[in-house]
Formats: C-alpha cells, structure tokens, sequence
C-alpha cells in the first residue's frame, strides 16, 4: 500500500510538473482560448432592479435582478416570438416605457462605431414582431420619449415611424446622398474622432426630431483599392480590383460644414437652429434634455480648446450659450463621452485646473458644484498628487451624489461617489482597475476588477460598495493560464533625465539575473493613452499580456513604458508633446533602452521595439531619433506624417500644417528615413481606412532613396485591425520569426 502511494504521488508530481511546464503556441495568443468570460450587452432597466443581457447564444434576451443576480424572466425568444423570424439578435434598443424592443440583426459593420442592421419592432405583451421597415437595412434607431416613434437614418436620410399609427413610414429629409449630404449620422472624422455614431434627438414631449447635417460635398477623397481576397472573397473583383471612395479630411483641408435642424412632426416644418458657430467649428455632440425647448448643443472650434454648451429652442430656433469651458492648448476628446443630463442638471469634466474633474450645473449654466482632488496631496506612484476623474457614470437628482471612477494613481482606477455635502466615498478600494455598470436608479451597480495578475471578476454591489453577488469569477481561465510557464510581471518606475515613467516589466518563468537577454519593448505612447495599468488586458493582445508571455518563452524579457504625452498623470505631462508629436516620445522610448542595456540581465545589443497605429509611428520614431539603440523594430499600421492623418486628431495636437510646419514637416519618420537604424518590418492593411496605406506606402520611398533595408508585409483588404480568416495569427508569426531572426 505504502509502495502504490509512493507511486501515485512521484506520478502526480510529474503530472503536476509537465502541467507547469506547458507552453503557449502562438494559435493560444491569437485564437482566443485564454480569453476571459465577460458580460456585454448589459442594460439597466428602468425600474432600476433589473437588467438585461442577450443570452451567450444569442437566441434570448433575457432579464436579470440587479439585487441577486439570477434570471427573472425572458423578455424575447427567437424561437417564441410571433411574427417575423429572425435566426439570433445582435442587440436591441429598449423604448423608454418599457413596453417595446427594437430587435437588432444581420449587423454590417461600416467603420469603427457605424454599421447598417435590420430592426424589428417587438411588443412585450404580446410576444408579436414586426418589420421596422421594408425599405431596407437601418441605421441608429432611437425611440421617441413617449415610445411611440422611432426615427432612423437609411441612406444618409432621417425617416420616422409612428407606432401608434399601424408603424405608418414617412420620409423627414430627402437631400441625403452618399458622399455628399448626411442627415442625423457623423461623417467619417467626427465618428471616428469624437467616437460616436449618432447626431440626432427627440426633444422632450416628442414632437420634435433635431439632428445634425453635414454638408462633406467640398471634403475631399480617398480611395482604398480593393480585391476579390479570401475570408471574405469579394467576386464582384475577381478579374478586375474596384476602389471604395470616402469623404476624408486630412490635416488642414476643408471639413464638413454642419448645422442643427429641427422638423416639427405636426406640421412637416423644417427649420435651421440659429447656432453661432464657426465657419469651420464642430458639433462633438447633440443631447436632449427634459425641457421640450432646449436641446442640449456642444460646439468646438477648430483649434479645439474652446468648448461651448448652447441650449437650442427647436421651435424659436434661438440658441442660447449655457457654458464655456477654455483650457491650454485642447480639450481631450473624452469629454463628450462623460456628459450627463439629467432632468434638471449637466455633468461635464474638464482639465482647467490641469486634472481632468468634473463640474456640475443646472440647465441654464450655472455652477452648482465641482469635485477636485478626492485626497490629499502628497507623494504617489508614478510621483502624480493629483486623482483624474477617468468615467462619469451619472448624477442622483434624488439625492445629489455623482458616481464616477477615478486614477487613485496612474496605475489603479476605484470607483467612487461624491455626495452633496462635499465627501467622497470610495466604493471599490481594492487595488487594480475597477468599471462599473448602474442601475438606472443607482442603488446598485456591476463591478467590474481585475489587475495585472488577475482576469476580471464580475461582482454585483449595492451603492455602499458592499459586494452582494459574484456574477463571474473567471477562475477557470486563471487556473488554466496558470498551467503554463508564465513569467512574472512586475510595475517599476522607470528614471529618465527628464522625468520618471511607468512601466512594467515581463520576466521568463525561469529569469536567471546571471544571464543577459534580450529585450522586447512595446509600447503606444499616443496623447492621452495608457498602457500601463494595473489591469489583466495589458500588453500587445490583452488577456494578462499573453503576447508578451509567449515571447517571454522564447527567451525574451518583454518591456512597456508609458512616455511622455500618455494618460493618467495630467495635463502638463500629457500636453508636453503638443505640437511636436513623436519627439519627447521617441526621445523617452531611447532612453528606457539605453536604461535597460546597464542592466546586468540585458544584452544591450538586442533592443527590439515594436508598436501599432500611433505605436507604429513611435517604432519608427525612435528608431531613427539618432542614437542607435535598437536592433531591430516592427511598426504595424503606422502613420508616417500627420499631413496624411485626418483634421480632428490631427489639428487637435498639432494645429494646421499652414499654422506648423516644421513640426509636421520635420519631426516624422519620412524625415528622418535616413537615420533609420535596425531592421525593420513594415506591416499594412490595403484597405486601412484609418491610417491609409499612402502612410507606409511614401515612407517605404523614403526609404528606399535613403538606401535603407526593410522588409514590408501588405494585407490584402485589411481594415486598421488587419484581421479576417487566419491573418492575425499570420501577421504575428512574422512578426515573432522577424524577432527571432535579428535577436537571437
């Protein structure tokens, strides 16, 4: 007996040890079998008890109890509606009442945030399902306060159906045409750079349809080639390649010119909002408000450092400013993303102060309160004595109290809520990075945490911060991560001399300090971005940085440091690159490797970096910021010179190439091609139609009248995210192979 469990335990411990010494396949990054169980789709009701999801297998929509976390009821089953059959839901939009649900299918997406569907009008009580419309897929379709229209955009036109009506379909706008007039739906920029997909409103008492036109007939165009390819095959270009065309403003030339309209449903009227905006400013954002004559305005110039609040009368058509916020050199884009109205109130955030805060105000401007630093000031990670304001999840009329999340440090993000008498509760003080979803009356919210060693864990809370429920836990993912041979990672505070930067480091599971190895850095570095977080979706591929862990398996160490202009430490670190993109940033990336090659365990001769989109542009930057540090550098979909890239990103950092020239002109990689130094692969998607292909197609000029190597890879019909079929796992296996050919 002693003799078999002397047996059974030498057999567990080599079970046990070939468990631990398993290794990641580059298919286990790509693939999505070390991704971890989330919730998405969720919806507070209104009765702030409940929410809803749509099931995993997309077939129900189901209702959950925000108090217990279990199911209490189905409110729609493909397979027992009545009526029109659909085969699964992609979404859904429920009306104000409660009493209907537009029903959401056979989704194409368009660009980032845009994409047609077909909707289907769906009546709770009685299980019954009917066509929105018959005209055609839809886009952005929003109920009336009242639930008793729905209005939607199809073919840049604004349409509207009235529920009580037999759902009778009428046409609001007629002067809507691809590439030239858009009603209610942003243009190409405004979408992609103040990150929304819709510009209309009901006003209050429904009887009024406001929206925002773009007139992109003088924008100029891109054109993206295009070919049959595979997964998906385009026949239509299966002998000869076509182009899509779009309205895409580069840095300086002309935008699209908007105006607010009103149509009064009644009468038909259509009218234009007296709106004292620049010739050439912009409308980040349109929101209703609980008054029926105003509807909530926000303006930017050009410049976009002065942002105004107008409250429009869709009747008077008179607009009157409510607030005016100024600051140094722009207003962050994430702004608009964080306004709440509320019946009677504004929340806005702003960095006037130097740290992004929030400021409260009635609806006619005036200042009620604002929330500062939530802590005294004093010495913190990162050397940051300031909390920024990251979320703003909404305002408590009832009782006065702001629930937003927060930067306790640049690293940890908690969750909070400032009641009316000043004080600020922290709901979430456990370290790591902290989101949250509230129930439409606030009593309750979805925690959402997970730090650098941990994937994320759901937990129902009630507004004290107490933990009810745990909703996922994703333990077996952690346990089966844990079966490989994952190296540690730690978060340093990297000196420079010019300040200090966050960081974090990936080591092999078996780092010996007596060898020198090789050093991967990854890195982003755009304004206002962060890498560095304490959260399990760090590095190249998220999901605990599997990436990094992979190549730590091959005998790299793996770095990331967030460099000048980056997020979470205010303005003025932010704001430092303004008007000279990729110079400090580059300039911080070289002196983290010079740092990296005095370390005992790093072979200073094998320095790779490597980045995508604003990374690509950094990788290529610092590689050429003339000291030679770098071996070798991989820069996928990169800008090459912001007088490629679009007016609203661009001018934002950097004004106009008329206004500055030498910091387009002379700080960006086409410039700098001849001090390239290291190998370096170029990676690009054909139809990119973020960062065009024209970015590494005149850089790989540059380069070549320089007479500098490279390699290049080109996607065939690959969008920014150069994905589809097997591409993303084969675009990193080069990128590994290349690292392995110069590093080893």
């Amino acid at each position: 007996m002693k003799k078999m469990m002397m047996i059974g335990a030498v057999l567990m411990t080599v079970a046990t040890t070939m468990l631990a010494g398993q290794k990641l396949t580059l298919k286990d990054v790509t693939g999505g079998s070390l991704r971890a169980e989330s919730m998405v789709g969720v919806e507070p009701l209104s009765d702030g008890e409940n929410y809803t999801q749509i099931s995993s297998d997309g077939k129900q929509i189901v209702k959950y109890s925000f108090r217990t976390g279990k199911q209490t009821g189905v409110l729609f089953d493909v397979n027992t509606a009545r009526g029109a059959k659909i085969d699964r839901v992609d979404g859904y939009v429920m009306s104000p009442d409660g009493r209907y649900m537009l029903i959401q299918t056979k989704k194409k997406s368009i660009y980032r945030h845009s994409f047609t569907a077909v909707y289907y009008i769906f009546t709770i009580a009685n299980n019954k399902m009917v066509p929105l419309s018959d005209g055609g897929p839809q886009q952005t379709p929003i109920f009336s306060p009242d639930g008793t229209q729905v209005a939607f955009v199809r073919d840049n036109n604004i349409f509207l159906v009235k529920l009580l009506y037999n759902n009778a379909e009428s046409q609001v706008t007629k002067d809507g045409k691809f590439n030239e007039v858009i009603n209610g739906l942003p243009d190409w920029v405004n979408e992609e750079e103040f990150s929304h997909n819709s510009s209309m409103v009901f006003s209050a008492d429904s009887k009024q349809i406001v929206w925002v036109r773009y007139d992109e007939s003088q924008v100029k165009q891109y054109s993206m080639q295009l070919f049959k390819g595979l997964n998906p095959a385009k026949e239509e270009y299966a002998t000869y390649p076509g182009f899509y065309t779009y309205k895409y403003p580069k840095a300086g030339e002309d935008n699209a010119k908007v105006k607010v309209l009103s149509y009064d449903i009644k009468s038909h009227q259509t009218r234009t909002m007296q709106l004292p905006l620049d010739a050439d400013g912009y409308i980040p954002r349109i929101k209703a408000t609980s008054d029926p004559t105003k509807v909530a305005i926000f303006t930017l110039n050009r410049h976009q450092d002065e942002l105004k609040v107008y409250m429009a009368n869709p009747m008077s058509t008179i607009c009157q400013q409510v607030i005016e916020d100024k600051v140094d050199k722009y207003i962050n884009e994430n702004v608009f993303a964080n306004v709440k109205i509320t019946a009677n109130n504004i929340v806005l955030t702003s960095e006037r102060d130097g740290y992004n805060h929030i400021y409260l105000y009635n609806l006619n401007g005036q200042l009620v309160r604002s929330i500062g630093d939530l802590e005294k000031p004093g010495q913190r990670l990162g050397g940051i004595a300031h909390t920024i304001v990251s979320d703003v999840y909404g305002y408590d009329e009832q009782t006065g109290d702001i629930y937003f999340a927060a930067l306790s440090d640049p690293m940890n993000q908690k969750i909070y809520v400032n009641h009316k008498n000043g004080k600020t509760d922290c709901l979430t003080p456990k370290e790591g990075w902290n989101g949250a979803i509230f129930s439409s009356d606030f009593k309750y919210f979805i925690n959402t945490w997970s730090d650098i060693d941990n994937p994320a864990v759901y937990s129902l809370c009630n507004n004290q911060g107490k933990t009810l429920t745990t909703l996922i836990d994703n333990k077996a993912l952690k346990q089966k991560y844990d079966s490989y041979d994952m190296g540690t990672k730690e978060f340093y505070i990297f000196p420079t001399p010019d300040t200090k930067l966050c960081g974090y480091i990936v080591k092999p599971k078996d780092f010996n300090p007596n060898k020198k190895y090789p050093v991967i850095m990854y890195q982003y570095g755009g304004p206002g971005s962060q890498q560095v977080k304490n959260t399990w979706g760090i590095g190249m591929c998220g999901n605990g940085a599997l990436m990094e862990q992979y190549l730590c398996q091959q005998g790299y160490i793996c770095v990331c440091v967030d460099n000048r202009g980056t997020g979470g430490r205010g303005a003025e670190f932010e704001k430092c690159t303004y008007l000279r993109l990729g110079e400090l940033e580059a300039k911080d990336q070289v002196e983290i490797a010079l740092w990296l090659g005095q370390q005992s365990y790093v072979d200073k001769n094998h320095i790779a970096i490597w980045g995508w989109s604003y990374g690509g542009w950094n990788t290529l930057m610092s590689m050429s910021e003339g000291r030679p540090v770098f071996c070798c550098g991989v820069a996928i979909a990169p800008p090459t010179n912001w007088r490629f890239y679009d007016t609203i990103y661009t001018e934002r950092f950097m004004r106009t190439p008329k206004e500055n020239a030498s910091g387009y002109d002379q700080v960006c990689p086409i410039a700098r091609a001849s001090k390239l130094s290291g190998a370096l692969l170029l990676c690009h998607g054909l139809a990119d139609d973020n960062v065009h292909y024209q970015n590494t197609a005149e850089y790989v000029e540059a380069l070549v009248q320089a007479d500098k190597d490279f390699r290049q890879l080109v996607y065939t019909n690959r969008n920014h995210s150069i994905y589809g079929g097997n591409t993303r796992n084969h675009l990193f296996r080069q990128c590994v192979n290349f690292f392995n050919e110069h590093m080893k």
